[in-house]
């Protein structure tokens, strides 16, 4: 485990994460500095923040969210596979939350013509609806939480959550949520 900084040192200085300092890491562990943790409090807050207009105005839950903004960016309708792809939720999840939608009348399904087994979920025109009233607040929310930054700092922090994604591709094959 490679902590950020060497707590030994007093400096804000990184160290190489050798053996040495992995075991010393292992006996100093602490919750409130482990990156992961970090990350999952920063999506958390990130997510409620959002998720207050959501659920405030439409009674929405994230994977609903989600599911409906994946289809409000699609150019036609999707099966719910490709919808667990481009969210990253669990397939249990997203059926869940179509079923919620459908049951609201903010989605559709229809045959899917090039495989008739399967279905194509599409908003309807109240979703649509939906969708277009909710981007513009959802936008707002997240022009607050940037609000302060330099586009340095967002450019540097959306690579650095590329390379961590990048680092992990090879060890998330077949693990869920």
């Amino acid at each position: 485990m490679k902590k950020l900084t060497d707590p030994g040192n007093g400096t804000s200085e990184p160290f190489e994460n050798t053996r040495e300092n992995q075991d010393a890491a292992h006996s100093d562990f602490e919750l409130e500095t482990f990156f992961p943790y970090l990350v999952r409090v920063f999506y958390s807050d990130v997510t409620r923040a959002l998720s207050a207009v959501y659920q405030r105005d439409y009674g929405m839950m994230p994977a609903e969210w989600r599911t409906m903004a994946i289809l409000g960016s699609a150019t036609s309708g999707l099966q719910a596979t490709e919808i667990v792809s481009r969210s990253s939720m669990d397939k249990v999840v997203v059926s869940r939350a179509v079923k919620r939608m459908e049951e609201r009348g903010f989605l559709v399904r229809e045959s899917n013509a090039a495989d008739g087994r399967s279905f194509l979920l599409k908003l309807s025109e109240e979703g649509r609806a939906v969708y277009e009233d909710l981007g513009p607040k959802l936008k707002a929310v997240e022009q607050r939480m940037l609000s302060g930054l330099k586009e340095q700092e967002i450019e540097g922090f959306l690579t650095v959550t590329r390379r961590i994604r990048e680092n992990l591709a090879g060890e998330l094959e077949g693990v869920s949520d």
